[in-house]
Order: structure tokens, then sequence, then C-alpha cells
């Protein structure tokens, strides 16, 4: 198991905070991004283990940063979960074309999200291995 720290990338910032404050509560370490530009800015200066990534967002949507993630200079391995209103299995399919590691369709409980990241290996901050 890794502690790290979780990247929530989304647009919307009730989303975001709804994902924060119940990851943070459970002792994982959160950070966000508007889009998936800002989220590539913060990944060229901080450290991040797993990402939850939104699609439909300006500037760069969820696809293109994947894509950039996962193909850049540094070209990351690490866990993404994609979570979308998009539904259709062409989304999905694109997402995974992408670099994606799981996709999951909103409306998404926050719980459900962090059984996804304890399933990518990533223990909340204070948990002992």
């Amino acid at each position: 198991m890794r502690r790290g720290k979780v990247l929530i990338v989304e647009d919307s910032a009730a989303t975001r905070d709804y994902y924060k404050e119940y990851l943070q509560r459970r002792g994982f370490a959160v950070d966000e991004a508007y889009n998936g530009l800002e989220a590539l800015e913060k990944f060229a200066v901080g450290r991040y283990d797993a990402a939850i990534v939104d699609i439909n967002m300006p500037k760069m949507d969820g696809y293109q940063f994947i894509r950039e993630l996962r193909g850049g200079e540094r070209s990351y391995t690490i866990p993404i979960a994609v979570v979308s209103s998009e539904s259709k299995p062409s989304d999905q399919q694109l997402a995974y074309q992408a670099g994606a590691n799981a996709y999951l369709v909103k409306p998404v409980k926050p719980d459900r999200l962090e059984a996804l990241i304890r399933l990518f290996g990533i223990e909340p901050e204070g948990a002992s291995v």
C-alpha cells in the first residue's frame, strides 16, 4: 500500500469540495484543479499518487489531460479514475484509450471513490501499513 496524495480535477467547485472534504475526513491528502490545464501545472510542481478526473471541463477536457499525463515528458503511470456525467460506452472507451484506469458515471458517492482509491493501493496518510 502507498500513502499518497489524490488530485481532484473537476470544474464544479461544489463537486470538488464534496469529494475533497469527504476524502480529507477519511485521512487522505487531497489537492484540486479546475481543469486539465491547471492539473498539468500542479503535476509539474507537485507529486500525486492518483487522480479523479471529470471529462467536460473548460480549457482542457479530461481526455486531453489524461493523454498529456500519460504521454508527456515524464509519462505518469499513476492510477486515474474518470468520474463523468457522460454515460455512453463510447465515452468510456475514449477514456480508457486515453489511459484511464477506471470510469464511474455521476452521481458518484464519495465512499465509492474512497473504495476505488484504496483498490488502487493508496491508503490515508495516517494509516499503518
